[in-house]
């Protein structure tokens, strides 16, 4: 019984935090209408959703290089289309349904080890791509928070004002990353398998590949959002970063409730809340949904071809 409690606890605690993101943005939107939402979101300009569209295809495609660096951690080979198919459906449906340790590692699992990946090197790169991708977002939201002079607002409850001090924290995670990144030298053995710590040079494409990808993501939103306003995209990667990281440490599916409470109390002046909330839903369907139906059509089409 207590071990069953302790399983929900998580899920009680991501539901309250989804209420209260859902809460917050009702509240923020009591004095606009849906249809001026609506009404937003249809007068995007199609060549913007175009763009946008091209942009979150450069970004899956970028995501794969996560994996594509894992397999040269872990000393494996396998066809560089094998591996980005893989990684691509993971991440379509991680970034959407949420819980990427379950979601991601599941479908990794089946696929890499259908094509030959033991059990034990599977792991190693699971391990991989989830600590590399924090040290990414460590790296990545501490430097933005070191530079963007950004003040949170006090919905946001921190025992800090301005995003400063997350930045120094960030980096000192990074900082002591790299610090056992060279020291450890020993290895784990399984077997005939060896799992070692990921080389600096790897971890620091890791960070590469973490700042495209996220600079592709904020392109994605940024061109959804109004063309009038003098929004720079310097000032408003700011903003993003610190929304995604809320959304990331949140773990609630896709940070859906929390990345938009954030966005919108941290949104500039010259954007309305119904025209911020009207990009951020052509944003979850751009760079979310669309990307989930191409995972699914082709895990069908994958099944389909292995049964035949």
């Amino acid at each position: 019984m207590r071990q069953k409690i302790r399983q929900l606890i998580p899920i009680f605690f991501i539901l309250i935090l989804f209420s209260v993101s859902i809460l917050a943005i009702t509240s923020e939107l009591k004095k606009y209408s849906i249809e001026s939402v609506w009404l937003y979101f249809k007068n995007i300009p199609r060549w913007h959703k175009i763009n946008a569209l091209l942009m979150t295809i450069l970004g899956y495609g970028l995501m794969t290089g996560y994996d594509l660096l894992g397999f040269i951690h872990i000393r494996q080979k396998l066809a560089s289309f094998k591996i980005a198919f893989t990684a691509f459906i993971s991440y379509a449906v991680g970034n959407t349904v949420g819980f990427t340790a379950f979601s991601g590692t599941a479908i990794r699992y089946h696929y890499y080890g259908l094509w030959g990946i033991s059990k034990i090197k599977i792991a190693e790169l699971i391990v991989f791509t989830h600590v590399t991708f924090w040290l990414g977002l460590f790296s990545v939201s501490g430097i933005v928070c070191l530079l963007d002079p950004l003040t949170l607002p006090a919905v946001i409850k921190l025992p800090f004002k301005s995003i400063h001090p997350l930045g120094f924290i960030f980096l000192g995670f990074v900082i002591l990353y790299f610090i056992a990144s060279v020291t450890i030298k020993h290895s784990l053995k399984f077997g005939d398998d060896e799992i070692t710590f990921p080389k600096p040079i790897i971890s620091l494409g890791s960070i590469l590949v973490t700042a495209f990808d996220w600079g592709l993501a904020a392109s994605v939103l940024y061109l959804l959002l109004p063309i009038h306003t003098h929004l720079s995209f310097i000032g408003f990667f700011g903003v993003y970063i610190v929304a995604l990281t809320a959304g990331f440490i949140s773990n609630v599916p896709g940070g859906l409730g929390v990345f938009e409470t954030v966005m919108l109390y941290l949104r500039p002046d010259a954007i309305a809340a119904p025209e911020m909330l009207g990009g951020l839903i052509a944003y979850r369907l751009v760079y979310f949904f669309v990307p989930l139906i191409v995972a699914l059509i082709l895990i069908v089409i994958q099944t389909w071809k292995s049964k035949h």
